[in-house]
């Protein structure tokens, strides 16, 4: 990761009964062996995110989404997934976000509270979408993980998400992707036939008394679909601080993108959080150029 690191975690301020806050506790690398037991569970195979979270993607390619008169493919906007952390303590966490028909919402929604999983929110991330979409944030904390994942599993199976495929090989992404990247000032990467250029929070980002690894449920992210000729479709996502919203919204107004929500992810994250989803169509490049002051906006660093 680049120079900005995240800052060394501090401990809670005491409460003003003069009873300290719990410690913080620190999350601890794992590898995939650790998670044999949750991949059975899930029913699928995931992998490793710096080495912290096991990540298992769980994409949307049974549905055929439009949104703007834009076919969306799964990787752009469509691609649900769920991470696992331990930590020192021997606990794990569970932070994901699923997309859910409208008709998938309700029932979806009931096996997560018969498995005691949580909601942390119920949003949109495109416009004026068909059929319609929702996105569901999920979250559970615990020490049974393979609970957590039998739940999560039984969640899946009351919706379309389809079962894992071969790895096949990648799509070329017909955009200048070395502009895109000079533009943003980052090293983007491609998933199946998606240009994407991630950031993370410099800052170290709690949940409670957790500390959240780099990224888990902090990143911006810049999703671009290749639509011939140069031009792409933007599906993006910025996390912010509060004092910061502002200055984001105006930059991506002024970049010719459209807003399509604001809210948070989290429930009890540190700072607080706030993701505003926006949508932009035209050059890649060009796009790219104009969103960069929403990036130089906020306090993140680029990943790759």
């Amino acid at each position: 990761m680049l120079a900005g690191a995240p800052t060394p975690a501090r401990a809670l301020a005491t409460g003003t009964a003069g009873v300290k806050s719990p410690r913080l506790v620190e999350p601890v690398p794992t590898a995939l062996s650790d998670w044999e037991k949750v991949a059975k569970a899930l029913g699928r195979k995931g992998d490793m995110k710096r080495k912290m979270m096991y990540h298992t993607a769980l994409p949307r390619r049974d549905l055929r989404v439009r949104s703007r008169r834009v076919t969306v493919k799964p990787a752009l906007a469509l691609g649900s997934h769920v991470s696992f952390v331990r930590y020192a303590d021997k606990s794990t966490m569970v932070m994901g976000d699923v997309v859910v028909t409208e008709r998938e919402l309700q029932p979806f929604t009931d096996v997560l509270q018969e498995h005691e999983i949580a909601q942390t929110a119920i949003h949109k991330h495109l416009l004026s979408q068909s059929p319609h979409i929702w996105w569901v944030h999920v979250h559970a904390h615990g020490h049974h993980p393979v609970a957590v994942a039998r739940g999560l599993r039984a969640a899946f199976d009351r919706t379309g998400t389809p079962p894992p495929r071969p790895p096949g090989r990648e799509q070329r992404v017909d955009l200048d992707t070395a502009g895109i990247d000079a533009a943003l000032g980052v090293k983007g990467s491609t998933d199946e036939g998606i240009y994407k250029c991630v950031f993370v929070r410099r800052e170290t980002i709690t949940d409670g008394h957790l500390v959240l690894p780099p990224g888990l449920g902090s990143t911006s992210a810049f999703n671009f679909q290749p639509l011939g000729g140069g031009r792409a479709a933007i599906s993006g996502d910025c996390a912010m601080i509060a004092k910061e919203v502002q200055d984001v919204l105006v930059a991506l107004r002024c970049a010719g993108a459209e807003l399509v929500e604001l809210h948070n992810h989290g429930l009890t994250d540190e700072p607080r959080l706030f993701f505003i989803h926006f949508w932009a169509v035209g050059d890649g490049v060009k796009l790219a150029r104009a969103l960069r002051p929403a990036v130089d906006a906020t306090n993140v660093v680029p990943v790759g």
